[in-house]
């Protein structure tokens, strides 16, 4: 499980491994990873628990000495727990620092960002990590304000955005898009997150299955074209009479269209309702492929 959080994934997984699995939980918000090892740490001796970045997968199986695994489990969301908490400042509903940090013991916060980034920079974030169609505007509000008073608190932040909204009626509070542009660029979310998906299916035994989480369309995105990129297929010019690439693939997809929660799940939980679940499954090497029959 590369990112534990609370552990609730995680409690499922033990109950299906059984005594004879081995579950290595890996988070890198520390104070979450501590939480989830005090809910569920009693119920199996089997778990190695491991603060750090899931980008750093192969280095932690490398130092367990798991060559192959049956299993990888990737959910890019924010926990319930961090969300909730003000002091965190994921929620501009909640009143609290402007920090961000998965891991609060180093890093950037979103307040030096909002504050010290050139407009330029800030627009950019802006556009690419919330895909804000009035980046323009709000980054413009955002030094305005900022050379009067410190941007230091959620609140703050959001009653920037509320005013440069205006009053009209919006299917998404003003706010969303730029808190997850901000969060995305503290934690770095989307750095190399196509080759994590590499290097952790190439780290699957055969039939292994790697399923990912994922909470917007960037990362959704990602995960999708890095998938199709591992699955077998001909990328020879189009010209040549016949395939000579070799490129023989090493997923294949379970599913092809992302699985999105039902209606009844969102009811329940409504932070779900963005969620896009995407599954890919192990194929064996070429050479340890069963060969198919010849039609006679």
């Amino acid at each position: 499980d590369c990112t534990t959080g609370g552990g609730g994934h995680a409690e499922r997984i033990l109950e299906s491994i059984g005594a004879g699995g081995s579950l290595l939980a890996l988070d890198r918000d520390p104070e979450a990873l501590a939480l989830a090892r005090g809910r569920i740490g009693h119920k199996s001796n089997r778990i190695c628990w491991q603060v750090g970045d899931f980008r750093q997968l192969p280095v932690f199986l490398a130092e367990l000495g798991w060559q192959k695994v049956d299993g990888i489990l990737v959910d890019l969301g924010l926990s319930s727990m961090q969300i909730e908490d003000p002091s965190r400042g994921f929620s501009f509903l909640r009143e609290g620092p402007l920090d961000m940090r998965f891991d609060r013991r180093s890093g950037i916060t979103a307040e030096e960002i909002l504050n010290d980034f050139k407009e330029a920079d800030l627009r950019s974030i802006l556009r690419s990590y919330g895909e804000e169609p009035a980046a323009a505007r709000i980054v413009r509000r955002i030094v305005r304000e900022r050379k009067r008073n410190r941007i230091r608190t959620t609140r703050q932040l959001a009653g920037i955005l509320e005013s440069v909204a205006g009053p009209i009626p919006r299917r998404i509070h003003p706010a969303t898009r730029t808190f997850q542009a901000l969060r995305i660029a503290v934690n770095r979310e989307l750095d190399d997150l196509d080759r994590f998906l590499t290097d952790a299916a190439h780290h699957l035994s055969d039939g292994g299955r790697i399923v990912v989480i994922a909470f917007h369309s960037l990362e959704d995105r990602i995960v999708k074209h890095s998938f199709i990129a591992m699955v077998p297929h001909c990328v020879c010019p189009p010209r040549l009479p016949q395939c000579l690439c070799d490129h023989p693939g090493i997923l294949n997809l379970l599913v092809k269209r992302p699985v999105r929660p039902a209606p009844e799940e969102v009811a329940s939980n409504p932070r779900a309702r963005s969620a896009r679940l995407r599954a890919a499954e192990r194929i064996p090497a070429p050479e340890n492929r069963k060969p198919t029959a010849s039609a006679v």
